[in-house]
């Protein structure tokens, strides 16, 4: 289970990577200083979540290296596991107040809170019903 594991958060890494280095752009921007003190608020509050789900999801191949050879690979796959639920959790957080903050400067339609709801549902369906759902279907099956 390890491998697949390390596997699933290398490409969680890179997604929450590749976005948390965008959101440390935003600040040396010269629009930043003209955003509401609600918008600041909401990119602080990004950033900080981006860096706890890069810490999350990074977390778990620190983990693997530091324990590697010292037998306690069960608890480690459990631990890493954990983190990188955290750490999608996190990530999750951090695509919504993204999205929300990107939208509330692009637009300032009242559709936006509606919008960021849609694609949190979307999120929530791919990332956490679809999958809950097929576990409990296979409840009988292989292991896989």
């Amino acid at each position: 289970m390890w491998a697949e594991l390390i596997q699933e958060v290398r490409v969680a890494q890179t997604g929450v990577q590749i976005l948390f280095g965008f959101l440390l752009t935003v600040v040396f921007q010269p629009k930043y200083g003209r955003l509401a003190d609600t918008d600041q608020a909401i990119y602080i509050v990004t950033v900080v979540m981006g860096a706890c789900a890069t810490g999350a999801l990074v977390g778990p191949v620190s983990l693997h290296r530091l324990v590697s050879g010292h037998r306690v690979k069960p608890r480690a796959v459990r631990l890493a596991s954990r983190m990188t639920l955290v750490g999608l959790a996190l990530l999750l957080a951090t695509m919504t107040s993204s999205l929300l903050l990107i939208l509330r400067v692009a637009t300032h339609d009242g559709y936006v809170p509606y919008l960021v709801t849609a694609v949190v549902a979307w999120y929530v369906l791919c990332w956490y019903a679809l999958p809950l759902w097929a576990r409990r279907r296979n409840r009988g099956g292989s292991g896989d």
